[in-house]
């Protein structure tokens, strides 16, 4: 486009300056006069006036014509000057957050590659340990020589992963890896009054045959979870709910709520052993006793810790109205 108006305007430059020169020849041979001049000096601010009225007749033309020609010719530079300059200003925090967003994107695909060859590997049957899988799980107590208990823990689970990641190479020795700040702040925990709970579990997924397993130890307080004829959890049978189905239906829903609550406690256990065959003992009870509404309880039948055995029975009660 601006082509064809830079051609237009030397043609039409052609075009005005001998239409200017003929308009003053003839009016300067007619001897006219304007405000008492001379003609020739009459002759020259007529030529003037026209060249002027056929370039506004141009300009105008252009105008009329050309969008890009009216953006240039009424443009504000100091406002277009402003505006880019809050431009680059909001630009300056967008670019800090490409940045952030490009390194996050970098990040998730590096871990997504992880998981793949991880999908891969598993799919091989080459993992042997997963990531969050507790590997040793030992007591410490306060009371006796906290670093020399830790140096024989170390020793064992460390034992116990060779024989799991390595059992072909009989030289390999001390392949568990932890933080030193891992031990320094469990061995001074350790150190105070009470008994402890040491889990040592993989920071990684662990292949068949690695020289070495990342783990992350973790020191729990060794407490009570339950007590031997605890209450756990209890819920109501209905008269809708007297049939087998039903009965079986909230047995798992009271086993479910069992297992949340005692980990809720701090219980490291992720089944609940059952003691019995309380559902016979169930139905047997709902034949002799019809019609009325009953109570079913979970009872903690021993006396529990942290990492110990969860050992429950299921006991049906009737509700006096």
């Amino acid at each position: 486009m601006a082509w064809i108006l830079i051609v237009f305007l030397i043609l039409l430059g052609g075009l005005i300056a001998p239409f200017g020169d003929i308009l003053g020849t003839k009016i300067g041979k007619a001897r006219f006069s304007i405000l008492k001049l001379r003609p020739k000096k009459t002759a020259t601010i007529i030529t003037i006036i026209t060249g002027g009225f056929i370039s506004s007749i141009s300009i105008g033309l252009l105008i009329l014509v050309s969008e890009e020609f009216r953006q240039r010719l009424f443009v504000d530079i100091p406002f277009l000057q402003k505006t880019l300059d809050e431009s680059k200003k909001a630009l300056i925090p967008l670019q800090a957050e490409q940045k952030e967003l490009e390194g996050k994107i970098i990040q998730k695909e590096k871990q997504l590659n992880q998981l793949k060859n991880s999908i891969t590997e598993f799919r091989r049957g080459n993992i042997v340990i997963k990531r969050g899988q507790t590997l040793f799980v030992a007591e410490i107590n306060s009371s006796s020589n906290v670093r020399l208990d830790f140096t024989k823990i170390y020793n064992e689970a460390d034992k116990f992963v060779r024989k799991i990641v390595t059992p072909n190479n009989k030289e390999a020795k001390n392949i568990l890896l932890w933080r030193p700040s891992d031990i320094t702040k469990i061995q001074t925990t350790a150190a105070k009054s009470g008994n402890w709970i040491l889990l040592i579990k993989s920071a990684t997924n662990v292949l068949k045959g690695d020289n070495y397993v990342f783990v992350s130890p973790d020191l729990l307080e060794n407490k009570f979870i339950v007590k031997k004829g605890d209450v756990i959890t209890s819920s109501i049978l209905g008269e809708g709910d007297l049939n087998l189905k039903s009965i079986n239906l909230k047995i798992k829903s009271l086993l479910r709520e069992t297992r949340d609550e005692i980990k809720s406690k701090g219980s490291q256990v992720s089944e609940i052993k059952t003691n019995g065959n309380f559902v016979k003992k169930i139905r047997d009870f709902l034949q002799e006793n019809q019609n009325i509404k009953f109570k079913l309880e979970v009872v903690s039948l021993r006396d529990s810790k942290t990492v110990e055995p969860i050992v429950v029975e299921i006991n049906i009660l009737k509700i006096l109205s």
